[in-house]
């Protein structure tokens, strides 16, 4: 996301329970991390691509002026296709 020029808090979840439950929410009742929160949407492990995609449907507000999604490489492409 640095890459990308996005922004992002980060929290601590040792040392915040707040947080902590906030992952676990989306995470199954686990503690992983990275969770990524946008909203009321959880991502458990998400790639940048992923979130990429879904800023760019829901929440284009939050990308940086006169952002263009990268393009994906041949092997992204190829393994889209083989897993879906």
């Amino acid at each position: 996301l640095d890459q990308l020029g996005i922004e992002r808090v980060e929290r601590n979840i040792w040392d915040n329970a707040d947080d902590a439950a906030t992952v676990r929410r989306h995470a199954n009742g686990n503690e992983t991390v990275p969770t990524v929160v946008i909203g009321d949407t959880g991502f458990v492990n998400p790639s940048a691509g992923q979130l990429v995609n879904f800023l760019s449907e829901y929440h284009p507000d939050l990308l940086p002026d006169g952002f263009e999604s990268p393009q994906p490489s041949a092997v992204s492409r190829l393994a889209d296709k083989v897993f879906g």
